[in-house]
């Protein structure tokens, strides 16, 4: 039990240094698209682009509800909300190159304020979360029981069903969109893990 604590701070550099290389390479290319692409194929690769940055966005919500009503846990959930942060960002569709003289037309996927820019670096409240959470944020934010502990199972099975819905994803996706969902999978399954490990009763 006494290396309880090392062990999960272990396990959590592990994943995100894994999780942050696999992210950097994924979203260097195009899902993998180096020959001939059918106009559906494209299209059918971005929609499940928008579907699983939804996904992400929706547990990024839940991190941002349990932070505000739970702000004493931040010092646990703010580097696995960081992470889930991170995850929106590579899943949003790549945005056109600017052409010479004016600028390229935007994306209709996603508007530009739901991206995050970077990784948070202290627990935001939902009013200040704009950047992360995008449109998501104009529903009502989830509800968070008062027991810390009960809030942190519920993060925690918020996880596990986005590393579900990620691996169910990653099926119908292109070979470079497969390699990232895969890895946000193994990320969101292992913060499960650590939340569930380390839950206050």
């Amino acid at each position: 039990m006494g290396r309880t604590g090392t062990t999960r701070r272990g396990a959590l550099l592990a994943v995100g240094a894994a999780a942050g290389g696999l992210l950097t390479a994924c979203t260097d290319g195009d899902d993998g698209s180096r020959g001939p692409t059918s106009a559906a194929a494209v299209r059918a690769a971005k929609a499940l682009r928008v579907k699983s940055a939804g996904t992400s966005r929706e547990l990024l919500r839940q991190y941002d509800a349990v932070l505000e009503r739970h702000p004493d846990q931040a010092t646990r959930l703010t580097p696995l909300r960081s992470a889930v942060a991170r995850h929106v960002t590579a899943l949003s569709p790549p945005q056109p190159p600017k052409k010479k003289g004016g600028s390229a037309k935007p994306s209709p996927s996603l508007p530009a304020s739901s991206v995050p820019s970077s990784a948070p670096s202290s627990a935001p409240s939902l009013g200040t979360a704009a950047g992360d959470t995008g449109d998501a944020a104009s529903g009502p934010a989830p509800s968070v029981p008062a027991d810390p502990g009960a809030a942190i199972r519920e993060l925690a099975a918020a996880e596990r069903r986005a590393s579900d819905a990620h691996a169910d994803a990653l099926v119908h996706a292109p070979p470079e969109l497969a390699r990232l969902l895969a890895s946000l999978a193994a990320a969101d399954a292992a913060h499960a893990y650590l939340l569930t490990e380390g839950s206050p009763s």
